[in-house]
Parts: structure tokens; sequence; C-alpha cells
């Protein structure tokens, strides 16, 4: 493993490092006002949700590495503390990289990237249309990092209106996370898309205690097919199968075809076993899983 000692690097050393390693990253995509009426228009990658109670994003327009200045989106928000944070999905991710681009003060980024702004209904800073959601925030604190190159500024968002647009709504009235078509920050130049083929989902187990890994069984804990993510699964349940269920399991067809051609050789029914617990895995399908692989605990 190579082990890098911060002290080591130069500045743009560490963002390169960290910025490949911590990803992928939400982008702030940010429309902010100075106390002249001048309108900006910036992303920026080191930001999140905070909090909910009261909803908080933060995030970090960094002193420039070159030069040490600062960026004119903290420069507007410590004027006038208020921020529109205009969420990127793979439609307007060129658009915004263009408005990413160090244009003079005074020069408006809605007009050299091609974006529709829209009044705000409480802060000044306009809104991007082409943005599936548009948070209107007020800034609460700024909080520097420190003074020197590349150094972060933490701006506190607190959300007080968010604006949605219908067609990225379910059935449900939510968002739908496969019509939302969000793009991300990377490092250097790489960006990620979230396609509903890239798009899978991990139960939660809080609201379940878990029996944890190191409940499972020997066998299937040190099982060469089983991975990691698929030992969390199996962890994540609060009880297993009982025998009467594993034994009604094993008359399923797909079952007891691998039990009748294994009959005599352990080895290769064990391996067979755990390559249909895995399908059942890769399908969500935990509760299945674990009756295939009780067959040989009962």
């Amino acid at each position: 493993m190579l082990s890098l000692n911060i002290e080591d690097l130069s500045i743009m050393e560490v963002q390169q490092w960290l910025g490949y390693a911590v990803a992928p990253r939400p982008i702030c995509f940010a429309s902010t006002i100075d106390k002249a009426g001048n309108v900006n228009l910036s992303p920026f990658s080191f930001f999140n949700i905070f909090s909910s109670n009261p909803p908080v994003c933060v995030f970090s327009p960094s002193r420039r590495v070159r030069d040490n200045t600062t960026k004119h989106t903290l420069e507007n928000v410590l004027e006038v503390p208020e921020v529109v944070i205009n969420i990127v999905d793979y439609a307007m991710v060129q658009q915004t990289s263009l408005a990413s681009t160090e244009y003079a003060k005074g020069i408006n980024e809605f007009e050299k990237a091609g974006f529709t702004a829209v009044k705000s209904d409480l802060v000044k800073p306009p809104r991007v249309k082409e943005s599936p959601v548009q948070l209107e925030c007020i800034v609460t604190d700024v909080i520097p990092l420190g003074t020197g190159h590349g150094a972060g500024n933490l701006v506190l968002a607190e959300v007080k209106i968010i604006h949605i647009r219908k067609e990225i709504l379910g059935v449900d009235g939510m968002i739908d996370q496969h019509k939302l078509d969000l793009v991300a920050r990377l490092g250097g130049n790489w960006y990620s898309r979230v396609t509903p083929e890239s798009l899978f989902q991990v139960a939660k187990p809080l609201t379940t205690l878990g029996i944890g890994i190191d409940a499972l069984p020997d066998d299937i804990k040190n099982s060469k097919i089983l991975t990691g993510n698929h030992l969390g699964q199996l962890g994540n349940v609060m009880e297993l199968p009982n025998e009467d269920e594993v034994k009604l399991f094993e008359l399923e067809p797909e079952v007891k075809d691998i039990l009748d051609f294994t009959i005599g050789d352990q080895q290769t029914r064990t391996v067979q076993l755990h390559l249909k617990a895995k399908e059942f895995l890769d399908d969500g399908m935990v509760e299945e899983a674990w009756k295939v692989l009780l067959i040989n605990q009962y």
C-alpha cells in the first residue's frame, strides 16, 4: 500500500489525491449576489447536506491554490448572506462546468453559460430554471478553515424553500431517484452519472437488530464464493429461518436439483449451494439465501 505523508506533498498534490479518492461528490451549483446587485453562478464539489432540523447544507469555496485569492461566491455571501443551491443533472453538466470559468467580477455566468435566471421567492440571488431541484438558503455562518493557499471556507446555508420539478416525482409524490439523473464530481476532469443501471438499494439496519457477520456459521463466514457485501446482507437479519422452513425449501425445483445432483459429494454440494445463495443475494432475496445456506446446518 502506498502511504503518503501530507507534509511531503504540495498543496496541489494533496488536492489531486483527495479529489480522486473522496468521490463521487455532489455538486453545489451556487447562485449568489453582491451588494451592488452583481450575480455570480459557480459550482463547488466540496458540498453536502449536514442537518435536517434545521435543514442545513454546507459547501466550501476554497482559496485558490495558485495565488491564495478568494472566489466571488465567498465574497458575495459575506456581503449578502443568501444563496440558491441548484442541483445539477446530466442535461446541464457541460454548462455547469463552463460556469466555473474564472470570469471577472460583474460578469454574469447565467449569461455566459446559457442558463435561465428565475426570480427566487425569498432570497435575492436568482434560481437556475434548468436545475431539477433548487434550494433557497439563508447563510447562517461562514467558517474559514485557514488563510493559506487552498484553505476552505465552510458556508453554512439553511434551506428555507425547496423547488422541485414535477417531472422527477414518482407515483408516491416523492423524488424518483431513477428520474433525477444526477451527476457528481470525481478527480481531475472526471464526473459520474447516476443512471438506472448504476442504482441499487441497501436495506438500512436502523429498525432491526441484525445478528451481525460474527454470528454467521464458519463455513458461510469463510466462503470462497460469498463476498463481504453478501455477508453484510446475511448479517442484517433479526432471526434465521427455522428447520421446517428450510426443509420445505429443499423441495423447490431449483434447490432439489442441486441436492439430487450432489448426493454423496458434500464439497460440491456446498459450492453449489453457496452459488445459489449468491444468486439470491444478488437479487436481494436474503431469506431465500439463508434457507439455501442452512441446508448444510440442519
